[in-house]
């Protein structure tokens, strides 16, 4: 798809004012949106708030070192192409411009057609490479989103559990796991459409999507349960996000064609400090337990992990039986 040159900004650089105009002209009747600098100052300035498509430098800019200035300068770039253009054609020169990252060179004086065509060319290579991370990132998406609710899936809960438990150590802050199953989710399967209850699952996924932000991971690890790690929130914050989730939840009217029904949640959760040395699978099975006490408690509740509960539990709610649990393990053998 062509894009609108007016949406392409492109930044040069040249020390000499004169030289500026003569390289941004052709630049201008094409009717991209160009920008020109002498000042090496400045321009840095500038691409602190600009995000240019493009960067043509000489290499005589930035006090006649304009080389330490690229070299400086391609690392943050990432994947913005860099044009060379310079009366130096020397095949040192040349090589040693391209060696650092420069995208392209074109000697000086230059014709402005051949100028032009290579700048289209090099704004189609950025165009590609760009394509080619938001095709990565759907592909990253399909593997880690569950396509119901919008949530993470458990593929690759894990690792990022694993992570923020490390990072908490690191900076001396709690994590949490809260994990969460839908009372009595089975009545609606049994009294409506399975499309009904996927419909429902999707309006809970919102109310969760809504309610996290983004440094936590919601996710959903199968049918009507799900799983959320909170970092940096200290135990009344915790309290509040899981009675604040519960009550949504309490009050939603779940209704769809002449399908209607109010559900309820059970919410159980499981905080570590950076003190302890506790594992991914055993911090999920702290939680694991607060949810099954909640539900023995009579459902619609928060609950605490709490040392007794370990005790309390018949058998019913197992390590082994536990599907979160089962699947880490899972994925521990296969990392």
């Amino acid at each position: 798809m062509k894009r609108d040159p007016k949406n392409r900004c492109i930044l040069v650089l040249d020390e000499d004012q004169d030289t500026l105009d003569l390289l941004m002209e052709p630049l201008r009747w094409e009717g991209y949106d160009v920008r020109g600098f002498t000042s090496p100052q400045i321009a840095s300035e500038a691409l602190n708030y600009l995000r240019p498509q493009l960067v043509i430098i000489d290499p005589d800019f930035s006090e006649n070192d304009g080389v330490a200035f690229l070299e400086s300068l391609i690392p943050t770039l990432q994947t913005i192409p860099v044009m060379i253009t310079s009366s130096d054609v020397t095949t040192e020169k040349i090589t040693q411009y391209l060696d650092l990252g420069a995208t392209d060179f074109i000697s000086s004086p230059f014709v402005p057609l051949e100028f032009l065509a290579r700048v289209r060319t090099q704004l189609r290579v950025r165009d590609m490479q760009e394509e080619l991370l938001e095709t990565n990132q759907k592909l990253q998406n399909l593997v880690e989103i569950d396509d119901l609710t919008g949530l993470f899936n458990m593929r690759s809960l894990y690792q990022k559990l694993e992570f923020e438990i490390e990072r908490s150590k690191r900076f001396s802050r709690p994590v949490t796991v809260v994990m969460m199953d839908m009372d009595r989710f089975k009545s609606v399967n049994d009294g409506h459409d399975h499309l009904f209850g996927s419909y429902i699952l999707s309006e809970v996924g919102k109310i969760i999507r809504s309610s996290t932000r983004t440094v936590d991971i919601p996710a959903r690890y199968g049918g009507d349960e799900f799983l959320i790690v909170l970092s940096e929130t200290p135990l009344s914050g915790i309290e509040f996000f899981c009675e604040r989730l519960r009550k949504r939840v309490e009050d939603m009217v779940f209704a769809q064609g002449k399908d209607a029904i109010r559900l309820t949640l059970s919410i159980g959760f499981a905080t570590i400090d950076h003190n302890e040395n506790v594992q991914p699978k055993e911090l999920v099975r702290r939680a694991d337990m607060a949810l099954y006490e909640a539900k023995r408690q009579g459902r619609n509740r928060v609950m605490a992990y709490q040392i007794d509960h370990d005790r309390l539990h018949t058998g019913g709610r197992t390590l082994e039986k536990s599907a979160v649990i089962s699947l880490f393990d899972k994925k521990r053998k296969t990392a």
